[in-house]
């Protein structure tokens, strides 16, 4: 058995908890990584809105930009935000462990103190944070995604002449009249390929691979791209929400939860990279302000969450015609607005006035349907 002492102990080396390690080391901070795979290579595509990555991350880890993507929900619309698809290979260089201290293990006791890994290594630190993402369950709502790499030259006439797809809603991929929707995403990865992917946003249970590869074959097909079968294809599936709190250990004692495994996940859209690059200076200063952190949220997080929350709850109790409408509604509000929902993990009150200015703008149906929602026992927090 080995034993280890550091200032800062991380589990999980996905883009949260590498992030979080780079930075502290970084500062000077003494630091232990722990995972099952710390030397795997990333493979999904990691995609932001550019206001939200900070500004340490050079512009090599940026892969293509959109300047402006569109969305059709009931129509075509752009959005006014710069929107980017992250270089993968070059973010895992440029979160370089060079000055962190990794181990190679699976934690099977995590404490705000102490980590314990199944061969009984024991690594004991001032601070631990717990960044080892959510669960793989089907009991927690999930995003799931199909999608092919196809060369710029045939793939650009589906972009119609914007910079990407954020959403494309058109019910030209083949879904019944009932089924739960899927939409097109449409983004380059670089000067050469676009990724074209059909996305289930939630669900619970979310739709099954294979059903988006039908909707994106015969979506494609009817906009005369004809797949070949030897794209490159990329398969998506993870849980939109963190793993229930009873699961965790989140009490007194517990560790400092970061990445998907906490609030930085959006429930409505599944994102968490930019928000953990982000944050991961935040906890640095925390870390350098000395005492043993803990697992506190300020009451402005934690309304955030409780509205992205209720924001997720109404999304699985819609019927399947209304999403698009909610999405234009959505998509009608001042971009400004957009952000804060979207990306504003602490605005609370920027949260609250979007979703405030947005809810007299839906059809009748989808406000009856969202007061049921907050009519109903509150989920998961």
């Amino acid at each position: 058995m080995n034993d280890f002492s550091a200032d800062v102990a991380v589990v999980g080396l996905g883009p949260a908890g590498r992030a979080v390690a780079h930075r502290c080391a970084e500062a000077g901070l003494d630091v232990v990584a722990l995972d099952p795979h710390p030397s795997r290579t990333w493979t999904p595509t990691y995609s932001a809105w550019a206001d939200e990555l900070p500004s340490w991350l050079p512009q090599t880890a940026v892969a293509s930009t959109a300047q402006k993507p569109a969305v059709w929900t009931d129509r075509h619309r752009i959005i006014d935000r710069t929107y980017c698809v992250l270089d993968t290979p070059a973010l895992q260089a440029t979160l370089s462990l060079d000055r962190v201290r990794v181990l190679a293990g699976t934690a099977v006791d995590v404490t705000g103190s102490r980590v314990t890994t199944a061969d009984g290594t024991i690594v004991d630190a001032r601070h631990v944070v717990d960044a080892r993402g959510t669960l793989d369950s089907r009991d927690l709502a999930q995003q799931t995604a199909y999608g092919i790499v196809v060369e710029r030259h045939r793939a650009e006439p589906i972009l119609e002449g914007s910079d990407a797809w954020f959403m494309d809603w058109r019910t030209d991929n083949g879904a019944r009249s009932g089924e739960a929707p899927s939409f097109l995403y449409a983004v380059a990865l670089d000067e050469d390929r676009i990724l074209l992917e059909e996305t289930c946003l939630v669900g619970r249970p979310p739709l099954e691979l294979a059903i988006l590869r039908s909707r994106l074959h015969h979506r494609l097909t009817h906009r005369n791209l004809e797949p070949t079968g030897h794209e490159d294809v990329e398969r998506v599936r993870f849980s939109v929400e963190p793993p229930p709190r009873s699961l965790l250990h989140t009490g007194r004692g517990g560790p400092v939860l970061f990445g998907s495994r906490s609030n930085l996940m959006h429930p409505a859209t599944g994102y968490s990279v930019a928000a953990s690059l982000a944050s991961a200076d935040h906890l640095v200063e925390r870390f350098r302000g000395g005492g043993r952190s803990g697992p506190n949220r300020p009451v402005h997080v934690w309304t955030v969450q409780k509205l992205r929350n209720l924001g997720l709850r109404t999304a699985l109790a819609l019927e399947p015609e209304m999403v698009p409408q909610f999405f234009s509604s959505f998509f009608s509000l001042p971009v400004e607005l957009q952000r804060s929902y979207l990306s504003g993990h602490d605005d609370a009150l920027g949260t609250m006035t979007a979703m405030l200015k947005m809810f007299p703008t839906l059809p009748a149906s989808a406000r009856l349907a969202i007061a049921r929602t907050i009519a109903r026992t509150p989920g998961r927090g």
